[in-house]
């Protein structure tokens, strides 16, 4: 049987988890290690200035005091015996497209994998509240086991689902990343104390969703597959950065 290593960024009490964990026990060998808490937000972020403690819940979820990528990062080089066929990232509550993606803990917990050598799946709900969980499981589960049934090498997806009222493998649209504009203002407030405090604004509005973007897909009902890479090297920027060398060491 198949062994899938299964994270989030929600917390190992998130229903997003808990659906998909269910139904993939159906056709594989699941270990579920999520954080203890909500990681949101928390990128590829590890933990370096503390220890970390590994607890098993009532229902054999293995949780983390730390991030989505400590998670996966601790199932590889310590606690499991044998590296996975697949890590799995989600269901997340709420939607990972565009940049999205840089800051996601839930793409991070799938990256870090991807890291290991190991094909890895992002999955995300784009409206929060798990509205159509049930349907999106199933969907999602049927994804994951066609991965499994038909896998792609060296692969890192980043897989997200509109709310609709049903779902089917044809509803898959490769895309690409769409553009958001910059975040909202942070948002200012008191403390009871005085003492002034900040809340990160909400995300910026959708700038690029043209054709072939993930926002396009879904604003067209779509489920949105996006093949993410790890090398962020600019290759258009190459020649114009030599010849800004060569002209800054003219000046000297």
């Amino acid at each position: 049987m198949k062994h899938i290593l299964l994270s989030n960024d929600d917390g190992y009490s998130a229903l997003g988890l808990e659906a998909l964990a269910e139904r993939l026990k159906t056709f594989a060998k699941v270990t579920v290690i999520a954080p203890e808490v909500n990681h949101s937000g928390a990128s590829n972020s590890l933990t370096l200035s503390r220890p970390m403690f590994v607890h098993q819940s009532k229902n054999g979820f293995y949780y983390v005091n730390g991030t989505p990528s400590d998670c996966v990062h601790l199932a590889l080089t310590s606690l499991l015996s044998s590296p996975p066929d697949l890590v799995v990232s989600g269901i997340n509550n709420g939607a990972n497209l565009g940049e999205d993606t840089l800051y996601s803990g839930t793409v991070a917990a799938a990256t870090e994998g991807f890291l290991f050598g190991i094909p890895a799946i992002a999955l995300s709900l784009t409206q929060k509240g798990w509205p159509n969980l049930t349907k999106v499981a199933d969907i999602a589960a049927e994804l994951v086991k066609s991965a499994l049934d038909n896998p792609v090498s060296d692969v890192l997806m980043n897989i997200n689902f509109p709310v609709k009222d049903t779902y089917s493998v044809e509803d898959v649209e490769i895309t690409r990343l769409g553009r958001r504009h910059p975040s909202e203002p942070a948002q200012e407030t008191y403390h009871p104390s005085g003492e002034r405090m900040y809340w990160i604004g909400p995300c910026g509005q959708i700038k690029d969703s043209q054709e072939g973007t993930d926002f396009y897909a879904i604003n067209q009902g779509k489920i949105s597959l996006t093949p993410l890479k790890i090398d962020l090297t600019n290759n258009e920027k190459m020649t114009q950065m030599r010849d800004w060398k060569k002209s800054i060491c003219k000046k000297g």
